[in-house]
């Protein structure tokens, strides 16, 4: 199976294609801006370099979220366009999906001892948090006076771009537990955006166009009403 996965939701860019479990091709950059512009330039790059044209590609994968609502609205668009273009199928995978995917294997003994949590950052004060696997929920958007209280009791294990703020808060708060950082910068990588989309797809199937999870209300406000026409009361 050939799979085309990309990724800008967050605070990087990234495109890759594999070809079963081989990484064919693969781009990273690490930014905060200017994704649009990045973004379908590392598109036809990997599959260039993987020497696959789009019509050979089984499978698109593309992040869903939570992140920026402009790298976000980029990258499902993109997956849209190419899905409508070509009839390939397109599965959505959330960025905290993604991030968990690219840790390294844990014995079962640590897995069944410790709750990972992946914290991604909003850019604003608070943090996009979900927890995995012995403690599962649902994601969130929480501010940082909550994050001691929302985070599983026990040992953690914390990935993501903004575990780094969650852990320094969470060492400051009463009842310390032990908590292990994850390596590596916790940013969605296309590689691992492809593999989790190849575990939730059969072939054969066309699932539904892939919707973003935003977690938060986008920053804008509604336009002001007009004045009335002079002379008149509103």
């Amino acid at each position: 199976m050939k799979i085309l996965a990309f990724d800008c939701a967050g605070n990087s860019c990234s495109a890759a294609v594999l070809d079963g479990a081989r990484v064919a091709a693969r781009r990273f950059s690490a930014m905060a801006r200017g994704q649009a512009e990045a973004l379908m330039p590392m598109i036809e790059a990997v599959l260039a370099e993987a020497r696959i044209d789009l019509a050979a590609i089984d499978l698109i994968g593309v992040p869903t979220g939570p992140g920026g609502f402009t790298g976000l609205r980029i990258a499902l668009a993109t997956a849209h366009g190419l899905a409508l273009a070509s009839g390939i199928p397109a599965v959505g995978v959330s960025c905290f999906a993604a991030v968990a995917a690219a840790l390294p294997a844990e014995p079962n003994s640590e897995k069944a001892a410790r709750s990972l949590v992946v914290a991604l950052e909003s850019k604003r004060e608070e943090l996009f948090l979900q927890s995995f696997a012995p403690t599962a929920g649902p994601p969130a958007l929480v501010a940082p006076d909550r994050w001691a209280s929302w985070v599983p009791g026990g040992p953690l294990l914390l990935a993501g771009d903004g575990a780094p703020r969650l852990i320094q808060t969470l060492a400051l708060a009463p009842g310390g537990r032990p908590m292990t950082l994850a390596p590596g910068p916790g940013l969605p990588d296309a590689v691992d955006v492809a593999r989790v989309a190849a575990l939730s797809w059969r072939p054969g199937e066309h699932p539904p166009p892939p919707q973003p999870l935003y977690l938060r209300v986008p920053d804008t406000t509604s336009p002001a009403a007009p004045p009335p026409p002079a002379g008149l009361s509103p």
